[in-house]
């Protein structure tokens, strides 16, 4: 059975010894400084492991519509697009890809959530990081593979829908109230104490707070399933997952949670892509504060 949320070092060294076909993605990023990620890579990263960047490979350009509308920080690529660039790093089906960062997973689970939105099953994100694998004595290497210019199409499933669901902001503002809206940004932000990132600081009317970091333990690893079902589902209360809509400040540690509630088992939730980024970018939306 492939891993489909979370997969441990010792996991990933057993596929590794038993010759399975990986994907390695180095996901490695920091909003402060969007350089880091790329330099930590050259320094050392998993063997055999591809660089993804998080505003290069992982989103579109965060540029306005011909209608003047801001689309969030870290828009999703195009479908086709990120096929594309899947497959000439040697994403094929039933291969088993590997997302990991040094940031607790939080850029990590963006890639995690992008190969799922593809329709690949088979996709998971290293529980623990670079951390966990250098703490288990896993070598680094320097050398970073090359891309297949001329790789075969991969096909993307036909509908993201059935996937991973999304909803856009008019969607979301014609249903406010109706549906359980989880914001995965620190709480200072979320209360609207602080905004280092947007325009405007606050959160979605009615939208709780779960802090993406309260899904992992503090080694860096994620909680037990049996404990973050204890923790996630109070926040349903008695919502269907598909009801769900997961945000945070530009659609990224948003992916987080929703990882978090399928390693639950308490199912898929929705991901609201523009996040507040895209939200409070348009003054006509609701804001909430404290």
């Amino acid at each position: 059975m492939p891993y489909r949320t979370l997969i441990t070092v010792a996991e990933l060294q057993a596929l590794q010894r038993e010759g399975a076909p990986l994907l390695l993605l180095d996901c490695g990023f920091d909003l402060a400084d969007p350089d880091v990620g790329a330099r930590a890579y050259a320094e050392g990263h998993l063997p055999g492991a591809h660089y993804l960047h998080l505003e290069r490979d992982l989103s579109a350009p965060a540029a306005r519509d011909a209608d003047g509308r801001f689309p969030g920080r870290h828009p999703l690529p195009a479908r086709e697009a990120a096929a594309a660039l899947m497959a000439s790093l040697g994403l094929r089906p039933g291969v088993q890809a590997v997302a990991y960062d040094a940031q607790g997973g939080m850029y990590a689970a963006r890639a995690w959530w992008l190969l799922r939105w593809l329709g690949h099953d088979a996709v998971a994100v290293l529980d623990g990081g670079r951390q966990a694998w250098v703490e288990a004595g896993g070598a680094l290497d320097t050398g970073a593979p090359a891309r297949e210019a001329a790789a075969p199409a991969y096909a993307a499933a036909p509908s993201p829908a059935a996937t991973m669901p999304t909803l856009q902001a008019d969607a979301l503002l014609a249903q406010l109230g109706r549906l359980r809206v989880l914001d995965a940004r620190a709480p200072e932000r979320y209360r609207g104490d602080v905004e280092p990132l947007d325009a405007v600081a606050g959160h979605i009317p009615g939208a709780l707070n779960r802090f993406f970091k309260l899904n992992l333990r503090p080694d860096g690893r994620f909680k037990a399933p049996d404990e973050l079902r204890a923790e996630l589902a109070p926040l349903l209360a008695g919502t269907e997952a598909a009801a769900v809509v997961q945000q945070c400040g530009s659609g990224v540690t948003a992916c987080h949670n929703v990882l978090a509630f399928e390693h639950a088992g308490l199912g898929t939730t929705v991901l609201y892509p523009g996040s507040w980024s895209e939200w409070c970018a348009d003054p006509s939306r609701p804001v909430a504060r404290a």
